[in-house]
């Protein structure tokens, strides 16, 4: 295991930030696993249960309880432990609760940001910083179209402009500060990654369509559906990771250039509508029913975008990464883990989690996906 993605991380310091998160938990995992010394950074975990909590990843990492809109506090704890790598993953993360706080979505996404890219600019050993964003950076006009990274950032929610506010700074800050030589030395390369919908297990956020189908199918309710027939970019979790470790490694080694942005998605023929992925979620889970709720007062209120593809060539043709899992695999490892948790009392929640990160490198393995096989030749 510690030797995929050219064994970049074994030995190396790695700060991330929303490491409590869903995300950023697998992040921690998968990381440990590659022999990276973990140092993570962020509030408590935001729901109970929690998928950090659940596989007890703060035993094998140094584990920070504090907040990035506390600039000094980051700056202090950036400087301490002089990390490699940064991966900036804490976030504001919901569209609907966006509408409920949009200063905190604002303060923490946009301000935030800002200070995690003051900490990396006050600490000299980061050599690489990918700030993880999202899909809904984009100005989504309902088209068709996949977005490219080129296309520009908007968003008509708070969250979705917060991300997009969020991805201008880190440019400016990239074109400032950063991914040029200074006295004939490179200094810290600052990328951006944009990911699509991720599904797997140990997310219970609120409004979001893995957690809403299970919370109803572990107590035997009909799941409500708000928009049904919405179109998302939909990847099992493990996918976008092996796209920002793959990145974050082939810009230490110096093989790729620091292009600003890069989209992680599946495959445009796997971006199906909610109503075809609750579906396929309700067969995973052996039964269910579904119910769609047509004059629901949130919905009502709270604009969402209906139409949303991402365009990831750009990672296929300069990065050779491409998705694993067709979209029936990563629904299945999804609701795999929620079965497992709420019907076998003996539930090693690390353990299936490890095993599933271990199953994933295996399948890209034998799809002789490059970031599986790479290091190979090192051991």
């Amino acid at each position: 295991m510690q030797d995929i993605f050219n064994g970049e991380y074994k030995g190396k310091v790695v700060f991330l930030t929303g490491h409590t998160g869903f995300k950023g938990a697998w992040m921690a995992l998968w990381l440990r696993l590659l022999g990276a010394e973990v140092v993570g950074y962020s509030l408590e975990p935001p729901t109970q249960p929690n998928l950090f909590d659940a596989t007890q990843i703060s035993n094998g990492i140094c584990h920070i309880i504090s907040d990035i809109r506390d600039s000094s506090s980051l700056v202090a704890a950036m400087q301490k432990h002089k990390p490699h790598f940064v991966f900036h993953m804490a976030a504001q993360s919901l569209v609907r609760r966006s509408y409920k706080i949009p200063r905190e979505t604002y303060e923490t996404n946009v301000m935030g940001t800002v200070n995690v890219l003051e900490a990396v600019k006050a600490t000299p050993s980061v050599k690489v910083c990918i700030f993880v964003s999202s899909d809904k950076c984009y100005e989504n006009k309902e088209w068709i179209y996949a977005y490219r990274e080129n296309d520009p950032m908007g968003g008509y929610d708070p969250y979705s402009s917060s991300k997009g506010a969020a991805e201008i700074i880190t440019d400016s800050y990239r074109r400032s500060f950063f991914n040029h030589q200074v006295d004939g030395k490179d200094v810290t390369k600052v990328v951006s990654a944009r990911a699509g919908n991720v599904l797997g297990g140990g997310d219970w956020a609120e409004d979001r369509i893995i957690p809403d189908c299970i919370r109803s199918l572990s107590k035997n309710k009909p799941i409500e559906l708000r928009d049904p027939y919405a179109i998302r970019p939909w990847q099992f979790v493990l996918e976008p990771l092996s796209g920002y470790l793959w990145l974050g490694a082939l810009l230490s080694e110096g093989r790729v250039n620091a292009e600003y942005a890069w989209n992680f998605g599946p495959a445009l023929s796997n971006s199906l509508c909610v109503n075809d992925v609750v579906e396929r979620i309700i067969k995973a889970w052996g039964n269910g029913r579904k119910d769609y709720v047509q004059n629901s007062k949130e919905k009502n209120q709270c604009h969402e975008a209906n139409t949303l593809k991402l365009d990831c060539s750009k990672a296929a043709n300069f990065l050779g990464w491409k998705a694993n899992l067709e979209e029936d695999e990563a629904i299945d490892a999804a609701v795999k883990w929620y079965f497992e948790y709420y019907n076998n009392k003996n539930f090693d929640a690390k353990k299936f989690s490890i095993s599933q990160i271990e199953n994933y490198v295996e399948t890209a393995k034998n799809k002789e996906i490059v970031w599986s096989h790479a290091g190979e030749s090192r051991s």
